[in-house]
């Protein structure tokens, strides 16, 4: 799954020692908030190893495309979703913005001129008999 957002936070790093191998591990947690539709989402992912830390190298404020790799493991009957992030792309420096979508008012259509037959003569009257043609409430 991919979220193109902004990061708005950047939790400690964690690191530890692996009680199966021995080895060391480091992980940290970011939130990356993205607008859908209207109003703004959040979402917590983590960034797992020393190695792919230093390689993303994930900043607070700037726009990311993040591939997210959802998962799901029960622990007591309780279900725990795990969020981690594999890939980290920044937009390019540099690089054209998409182009908007034509935004232009189509022109407005003109009515077509009257013809000779259609324009009142002032010797004629205009018709004032009070019929349909008069809506008004006075």
């Amino acid at each position: 799954m991919d979220i193109t957002g902004k990061i708005i936070t950047a939790l400690e790093p964690r690191s530890g020692t692996s009680a199966r191998s021995g080895q060391e591990w480091k992980s940290q947690e970011f939130v990356i908030e993205w607008m859908e539709n209207q109003y703004p989402r959040h979402c917590c992912f983590r960034v797992f190893g020393a190695d792919r830390l230093a390689q993303l190298n994930l900043q607070v404020g700037q726009e990311y495309t993040v591939s997210l790799d959802i998962d799901a493991h029960e622990y007591n009957g309780r279900w725990f979703n795990d969020i981690n992030c594999w890939r980290a792309i920044a937009p390019q420096a540099g690089a054209p913005a998409p182009a908007p979508a034509a935004t232009q008012a189509a022109p407005a259509p003109t009515a077509p001129a009257p013809t000779a037959s259609e324009i009142p003569s002032p010797q004629q009257p205009a018709a004032t008999d009070g019929g349909a043609e008069d809506d008004l409430p006075f």
